[in-house]
């Protein structure tokens, strides 16, 4: 697969460059804002031209399909241009700035039977989707909570996720993941789940007017569980975690995030604790696989554009039960 770059961005070394180079796919062609920087990108990693702009690698005949890793307001726009184009496109979360842009885009991929996936990248490795079958197979008990906590050390105060106009905030970087993961629990149907969670409440500090700083939300599942996912972009530290707790035992994921840096998955019963390690290939490396399969041969994906309208919806009502005006 031949695959066209939007921007230089800092995610894309393990988001696209290193998958790539593993999975034998090529990386041709490049565009950023500030040409000198697409320029040093490709010289890096080894991209085959540069090219003027963002619409220039969509038209690119010898594109077979665009990453989008630009700043989240952008997401939408030029993923529509891809579209629009007959490109599949590989996009960064979020989907878009809310659910009324992620709906266009979807509305428009449909139509044009060109391929959109939403980079949730997590969900591929095989430490998410042992949690997952660990939790829906009863070896935990009936789940009573469910805790995604991601934490991490202030951006500089110039990076694009503290910038409103480019539709910045933690919950928008970091709280739509662990919204997505509940959501992806709530379709196991597992005791104690058993369907769609709801936003309860939730409480955030803005860092200036319309972004937030850190966002705690609340959820509540059909089957009585309960669901928190805590999200900061001013902690001391890193920490991207999975915990969840049933009658019976409880599961931890300790870096969904980056588990080619930590791939444990804790399970406690009553039989004692275990530590499975699920392997340290990165989680990015599996998306791209997924994607690259169903570019080329129709493979089935695990999620839609339905799924991303429908994960801007939890977005959207998140942060109006925190009183953020976006």
């Amino acid at each position: 697969m031949r695959i066209g770059v939007l921007g230089a961005s800092r995610i894309a070394e393990a988001a696209i460059v290193g998958p790539a180079a593993e999975l034998g796919h090529s990386l041709v062609a490049v565009a950023a804002r500030d040409r000198a920087r697409a320029e040093t990108f490709a010289e890096k990693y080894g991209v085959e031209r540069v090219l003027d702009g963002y619409q220039e690698v969509i038209d690119d005949a010898e594109v077979d399909a665009v990453y989008n890793p630009l700043a989240n307001s952008l997401h939408a726009p030029w993923n529509l241009a891809a579209i629009a184009a007959g490109k599949p496109v590989l996009s960064e979360k979020p989907f878009a700035r809310d659910q009324s842009e992620a709906r266009r885009v979807a509305e428009a991929a449909e139509a044009s039977g060109v391929t959109v996936l939403e980079g949730f990248h997590y969900f591929f490795h095989p430490v998410t989707q042992r949690a997952f079958e660990l939790a829906g197979d009863g070896t935990i008990g009936s789940v009573t909570h469910v805790e995604v906590r991601m934490a991490m050390p202030a951006p500089a105060d110039d990076d694009p996720r503290w910038s409103r106009e480019l539709a910045g905030g933690a919950l928008m970087d970091l709280g739509c993941y662990g919204l997505h993961v509940m959501r992806s629990l709530g379709r196991l149907a597992a005791p104690g789940i058993e369907g769609r969670p709801s936003i309860v409440r939730a409480h955030a500090e803005e860092r200036t007017p319309g972004v937030d700083a850190w966002c705690d939300v609340e959820l509540g599942f059909p089957g009585g569980a309960t669901g928190l996912t805590a999200n900061s972009m001013v902690a001391d530290h890193r920490s991207f975690t999975i915990r969840i707790i049933g009658t019976a035992g409880d599961l931890l994921v300790h870096d969904f995030i980056a588990p080619s840096s930590d791939d444990r998955l804790t399970v406690t019963t009553a039989s004692g604790t275990t530590v499975e390690h699920l392997g340290t290939r990165a989680s990015y490396a599996h998306q791209l696989e997924a994607f690259a399969a169903h570019v080329e041969r129709g493979d089935a994906l695990p999620f839609s554009t339905a799924d991303a309208v429908a994960n801007m919806g939890f977005v959207d009502e998140a942060y109006r039960a925190a009183g953020v005006d976006r």
